[in-house]
């Protein structure tokens, strides 16, 4: 368990989007908040929902939250945009929301994370378990023998070495010919099929998997506004699946590569709670 916490640490720190969410929400367990986030643009997008207004009090959690990114100290994170809303289980794509109605959070704050300074590092440095060195394996001693025991058996020795070398280059040989054959003479020839004609083509991958994933989310964010049965909810999350998929075939030179990126792992999630939706129609 604690090695599990210490690579979750070491994620957060490397400035996995995923990691940081899984420690937000375990150091604010206490209060009943639970924390989204999504990475885009340079800015950590963060969203904090309660099922009550108090533990969502601003001064309190934004010094909160703060503390927690600072001593994670994400290497690639620098600001911050932490936003506060009553918990709403249904949206999932919800920074497209907020940023089309902002008037329905409680409150929104843009923070910037200091870095540490050089003695906060070597005591970071100091904190994380160093891997115990392997230990070295003592080869064993080999008895001394005389002189006319140790020639015969070397001569012993490369006798053997090189029977063992023939015997497998002879049933390569006779693998190498002998099999073909066999199948040559056992195999039915398969008609060549017609050539296909000019204007049918293989079916491609899209052309912008970007764009494809995004209008595949968009649709099943909508389908979770009416969805009631267990059926339903499971095509939902094969939907949030497939366009995770999608958003990792996104190249490197795309224009929103870095979005792409960090939409995989929301995408995946939205499948996750899709699929926990599932089961708790199956169950009722």
């Amino acid at each position: 368990m604690h090695d599990s916490m210490d690579d979750i640490a070491k994620q957060a720190h490397q400035g996995s989007v995923a990691a940081i969410i899984q420690i937000l929400n375990q150091q604010l367990a206490y209060a009943r908040v639970r924390t989204r986030a999504v990475f885009a643009d340079g800015v950590l997008h963060l969203l904090c929902e309660a099922p009550v207004v108090e533990p969502l009090e601003r001064s309190v959690l934004v010094k909160k939250i703060q503390q927690i990114l600072e001593d994670i100290a994400p290497r690639t994170i620098r600001r911050v945009n932490i936003n506060s809303r009553i918990v709403q289980e249904q949206q999932l794509l919800w920074l497209e929301e907020i940023s089309r109605n902002p008037d329905h959070l409680l409150w929104s704050q843009d923070i910037v994370l200091s870095k540490p300074n050089l003695l906060q590092q070597g005591l970071k440095a100091l904190r994380t378990p160093k891997a115990e060195p392997r230990k070295k394996t003592q080869l064993p001693k080999v008895s001394s023998r005389k002189p006319k025991e140790n020639h015969r058996f070397r001569r012993s020795l490369v006798g053997g070495i090189s029977v063992s070398l023939f015997l497998l280059l002879a049933g390569w040989l006779v693998y190498d010919r002998l099999i073909p054959t066999l199948n040559a003479s056992t195999t039915p020839k398969e008609p060549t099929p017609p050539p296909q004609p000019a204007s049918t083509s293989a079916t491609a991958t899209p052309s912008d998997p970007f764009a494809e994933a995004v209008r595949l989310a968009i649709q099943a964010d909508a389908a979770g506004t009416t969805a009631n049965t267990a059926a339903q909810w499971l095509d939902i999350a094969a939907a949030w699946e497939k366009a995770s998929t999608l958003m990792s075939t996104v190249k490197p030179d795309h224009p929103r590569y870095q979005i792409a990126q960090d939409r995989v792992i929301l995408y995946r999630q939205n499948s996750q709670l899709a699929q926990q939706q599932a089961k708790q129609r199956q169950s009722e």
